[in-house]
């Protein structure tokens, strides 16, 4: 498979590359945890059958704490439903919770971290005149589509808008009902988040989410989660494979890159993560010190004068 990246890729332990069927139970040397409806397989696990109201999810033991990363996902999603009747997605997950069953593709909502969706049903879509008298076509999604959100941990997924307010990018990916294998890849290189997608099955890489300026801090886990309404699909997870990105820095860019402990995004605002004000300069903070001066004084004056024509007034009424 081709691929194309920045600085060399290196496979981070056994215990990130294996396949889940060898890293995967309730042992104590397992480095996987299953939750809710997740089955083990033969070749992968099973996050949600195609069956209502299912929710289950895999999340990794061991926090990571590669500065620069790539995570690769070979997955596959397939039911019996026809397009637009089938659902719901499943969610890669890099949070500081774990194991927390929850609204957003299985998991929980207002979680701190990284959440790239990969979503099978367009909730708010399904009102194309309500959708059409909202969005321009250029702005229109088309389904399924792959989107990331970071959250601060106070920043809710609106479920009803397919998560849109908060969507930092994404892109149509038809990864339903295929006889090839799909994959999608995050990396994080620099505090710039990418994601691309291999499902065409041509073995080349196509660009998906591209955002700059992503502060995401160490030791966070990764996890997969999936969930069913009405609608359903098996997702299934077929391998998760991490890597290290070996990366040069300048020693600008070393200065540049502090350690990071809320996830945060430049040039969006996150509720509960006001910008701070710009401090007042010196000659703005004694322009409006004088002039409130002037102001007080020049309302004792007024009143003063006033003051003395009513006294003057009302001694000439008494005589």
């Amino acid at each position: 498979m081709g691929h194309r990246g920045e600085g060399q890729r290196v496979p981070v332990c056994s215990c990130y590359s294996k396949l889940f069927l060898t890293s995967v139970g309730s042992s104590s040397s397992s480095l996987w945890d299953l939750m809710g409806n997740a089955m083990i397989m033969t070749q992968y696990v099973r996050l949600t059958p195609d069956m209502q109201s299912k929710q289950g999810a895999v999340w990794n033991r061991v926090p990571c704490y590669l500065r620069d990363w790539e995570m690769q996902v070979h997955f596959k999603i397939h039911g019996q439903g026809k397009k637009n009747l089938n659902g719901d997605g499943f969610a890669i997950w890099y949070t500081k919770d774990r194991m927390h069953a929850g609204p957003v593709f299985g998991s929980k909502d207002n979680f701190l971290g990284l959440g790239v969706f990969v979503d099978t049903y367009p909730n708010e879509d399904k009102q194309q005149e309500a959708q059409k008298r909202r969005y321009s076509p250029g702005n229109q999604r088309v389904f399924p589509y792959i989107s990331a959100m970071v959250s601060n941990g106070s920043l809710a997924y609106d479920h009803d808008r397919d998560g849109r307010p908060t969507e930092l990018g994404g892109c149509t990916a038809m990864v339903r009902n295929l006889n090839h294998d799909t994959f999608l890849v995050i990396r994080y290189v620099k505090r710039r988040l990418t994601v691309l997608i291999d499902i065409d099955g041509k073995h080349e890489w196509r660009d998906c989410i591209d955002v700059p300026g992503v502060h995401l801090p160490r030791g966070y886990y990764f996890g997969a989660s999936s969930v069913t309404g009405d609608l359903s699909d098996n997702h299934d997870i077929i391998s998760l494979k991490l890597y290290q990105l070996t990366v040069v820095r300048t020693p600008e860019e070393e200065k540049r890159d502090k350690e990071v402990f809320l996830p945060t995004v430049d040039n969006m605002k996150l509720p509960g993560v006001e910008a701070p004000l710009e401090p007042m300069s010196g000659l703005a903070l004694f322009l409006i010190i004088f002039f409130s001066l002037v102001a007080i004084v020049f309302a004792v004056v007024i009143g003063i004068i006033i003051y003395n024509k009513w006294q003057e007034q009302s001694r000439k009424h008494f005589y």
